[in-house]
């Protein structure tokens, strides 16, 4: 706290305004829908048939082939479980909360923050998108595989756009069309189900140990978009009637029934033909099939019903996006509805878009590996948020459907761990774009009108912390928790910035001021709090801030030290301005008495407004002794050099002795102290025979410094006139920090190595 003139008080009670203010939080967007879908066609309909897919009909032979059929069905149980898990972990947050359009990322978003959200929800938009194309490619290598004449890429091309105008129609229709798919799939099964074997085709000439065969985790990766249809439910959230009770049952009874069909299915396929067929041939089910068309007309079903789930979802989750402010302000119009169905159309361009890009690839191995790290991720991210909501157990989380937050701990590991072992490489590239996403979102602050369980989480972090923080301070782990009085910071940043960079982000600094016009409510004081930190966050500063009213200053300032802090977590050093107004002087005095006896370190800072910090190249640290101020002065001095303004810049530790012989007997104890503190500072001994004043020897050693350091004696008689003295010392001198080590603890540990200090 600065008392440098009469109107300090005045200015402490001003809130700063300064330009630009955060923009306002996004608000939850409820659109008005139509009556809304049921469990069995929202939900199971559109999950079941993009479970029942490409892959099963066109890759479940070249799985089998390849690694054999107790190796599949151990894939088979892997991805399922992994997905079996995630779908529990949605249940739970699906049946606590209202979910509404956007699926996936909505929940995340609502669950552990917007920035998280849209994380994840950008890479899943993209996902589906690619999902519409994996699907039209299936579709198409097929109709082309039974019938040559028709060129692979344009069927898929055409597919791809006369599905996304089906999704324009209505979401409804595009549903009611998935049941007769759901009929020709069945028929296909069945067909299968009863057909025979085969051997070799005719064509097939090479031998079977010239087939390449895949690794396991390859084959995963390519299997595992297989079972990733619990999405297409999911985010149908939006037009759902019921979503809290139709997800959980629709995306659990879709998952029991895939799942027993995917473990018959390679049983038939294992005994009927050879590995070398079941590699080679996509279409292999066809021939092994009662009525092979049944395949075909299953196939195209399956992929058709799998390509309108995506292009159902993928614009419903670009639309969340859009209406959360989560998407740059020039593409806020993808927010826009259409309808009484809220159909998102401008979304459904921009998928069919990327999908028909996709499509250009034209290679279902190519694109399902891509897949499945998306998918995994997104996955990975649910059972987190389900696990943490669960784990924290905050009271506004009441599932109806509840799952032990330890299994929802080993589904986000169980994604984690495939990613690792299906693609080292692009399970790295996945966390870049997913934190870069992070970062992004979270520079451009975009704020969110709902809460989320990032609060609870780091609530439960402090509180941990706290209770294990018991005991005596050690001089290891000293870190300079800074509270600063500096009244209003738009006036007095200098003592803000400094603290800033002794801080280095790893320890807390407490911006404060004590308001003394009797007129401030608690309302005004709570948004002038609300005002200075958004004024430090623009500045970069991280900082906590708090203001009290009080008649009086000094004696505002000495309940809030000797009240503020929680447990153990209590500022250790007081950083505040010099008094320059003599009436006040006797004032200040005793609220440094206070401060000293409730052993807060003192910083006083003597700021030079023309100098201001000078060029930051040069720390001059004035030694008095090891014992008293100097370990806490150089590890000041110390911490101020390693912040990046001050980067690189010079300590020079100066010591002023009465005569030649004193000067040789300390300067190796001064430099072994030097040595210890690591920093590359300079030793100056200098010696003082002709009885000069110390202040003469101040200005002129230390003229060419950008910052001084020198320690000040405990508050006791005539302290008065001490800091008067002190005062006119740093008069003309560059920016000064008197400094007063007040803590029990052995400030010399932090500077010296232990054999050092033994030496010392």
């Amino acid at each position: 706290m600065s008392t440098r003139s009469s109107r300090g008080p005045r200015d402490t009670s001003r809130s700063p305004d300064p330009p630009g203010a955060r923009p306002p939080p996004v608000q939850e967007v409820s659109p008005v829908r139509g009556a809304g879908l049921g469990t069995f066609g929202g939900v199971f309909t559109p999950s079941i048939l993009t479970i029942l897919g490409v892959i099963m009909y066109l890759r479940f032979g070249w799985v089998v082939g390849n690694v054999g059929l107790p190796a599949t069905l151990l894939i088979v149980t892997i991805a399922t479980s992994i997905t079996l898990i995630t779908a529990l972990s949605i249940s739970a947050i699906a049946t606590d909360q209202r979910v509404r359009a956007g699926g996936a990322y909505y929940m995340v978003s609502r669950s552990l923050g917007i920035e998280t959200g849209g994380a994840v929800g950008i890479p899943l938009f993209f996902a589906q998108a690619l999902s519409v194309a994996l699907y039209t490619v299936g579709f198409a290598e097929s109709v082309s595989t039974a019938f040559p004449i028709l060129p692979a890429r344009p069927v898929g091309l055409i597919t791809t756009i006369l599905i996304a105008l089906l999704a324009l129609r209505s979401a409804r229709v595009a549903i009611r069309a998935q049941y007769f798919i759901m009929g020709a799939i069945g028929l296909s099964l069945l067909s299968f189900a009863f057909g025979q074997s085969v051997g070799p085709p005719d064509a097939v000439t090479v031998p079977l140990r010239e087939v390449p065969k895949e690794e396991f985790w390859v084959v995963f990766a390519v299997f595992f978009p297989a079972v990733t249809g619990i999405m297409a439910g999911v985010n149908m959230s939006g037009d759902l009637k019921h979503p809290g009770r139709s997800i959980p049952r629709g995306t659990l009874a879709a998952i029991a029934v895939g799942y027993l069909i995917y473990m018959t299915l390679p049983v038939f396929l294992a005994f009927r033909a050879d590995s070398d067929s079941l590699i080679r041939e996509p279409l292999i089910m066809q021939r092994m099939a009662l009525w092979g068309p049944a395949i075909l007309l299953g196939v195209w079903g399956a992929t058709l019903s799998s390509a309108v789930g995506s292009i159902l979802g993928a614009p419903r989750v670009l639309q969340a996006l859009a209406r959360d402010g989560v998407l740059p302000e020039p593409l806020r119009w993808l927010g826009r509805g259409s309808g009484p169905e809220d159909t998102p159309k401008a979304g459904t361009l921009v998928t069919l878009a990327i999908a028909l890009l996709a499509v250009g690839l034209g290679n279902l191995n190519v694109i399902a590996p891509i897949l499945t790290m998306f998918f995994l991720t997104t996955y990975g991210v649910l059972n987190i948020s389900a696990g943490l909501e669960r784990a924290l157990g905050s009271p506004s989380f009441r599932p109806r459907f509840k799952v032990p937050w330890y299994w929802s701990a080993i589904g986000a590991l169980g994604c984690l761990g495939v990613m690792v072992l299906v693609n080292p490489a692009a399970t790295v590239a996945a966390a870049v774009i997913v934190g870069g996403i992070f970062v992004w979102l979270e520079r451009r602050e975009v704020q969110a009108a709902w809460g989320d369980s990032r609060r609870g989480l780091w609530m439960a972090l402090t509180r941990a912390g706290l209770f294990r923080l018991r005991g005596a301070a050690d001089a290891k782990n000293w870190r300079p928790h800074l509270l600063v009085l500096s009244g209003a910071p738009t006036r007095r940043w200098y003592m803000v910035a400094f603290a800033d960079w002794l801080s280095h982000r790893r320890a807390l600094v407490t911006v404060a001021s004590v308001l003394t016009d009797e007129s401030v409510t608690l309302e005004r004081q709570r948004a002038m709090e609300s005002t200075i930190g958004d004024y430090l966050a623009r500045r970069g500063v991280e900082a906590l801030i708090r203001l009290v009213r009080a008649p009086d200053p000094f004696e505002g300032a000495e309940r809030l030290v000797e009240a503020y802090g929680l447990g153990e977590m209590v500022p250790n050093t007081i950083l505040l301005g010099d008094s320059e107004v003599p009436e006040h002087r006797e004032a200040y005095c005793r609220m440094l008495e206070r401060f000293h006896e409730g052993q807060r370190n003192l910083v006083i800072l003597h700021h030079n407004e023309e100098l201001g910090f000078g060029d930051q190249q040069v720390i001059d640290v004035w030694w008095g002794g090891l014992k008293r101020n100097g370990g806490l002065m150089l590890t000041l001095a110390y911490l101020l050099q390693t912040s990046l303004p001050w980067s690189g810049a010079r300590i020079r530790v100066k010591m002023v002795l009465p005569n030649e012989e004193a000067a040789r007997a300390a300067r190796p104890n001064l430099e072994a102290v030097v040595h210890g503190l690591r920093s590359g500072a300079e030793v100056e001994v200098l010696v003082n025979d002709s009885g000069r004043p110390f202040v003469d020897i101040l200005h002129e050693s230390s003229a060419d410094a950008d910052m001084i350091f020198l320690g000040m004696r405990q508050p006791g008689e005539d302290y008065v006139e001490y800091l008067e003295r002190l005062t006119h010392l740093a008069e003309g001198m560059p920016t000064t920090a008197f400094v007063l080590a007040s803590e029990d603890l052995p400030f010399a540990e932090i500077v010296l190595k232990p054999e050092d200090s033994e030496r010392s």
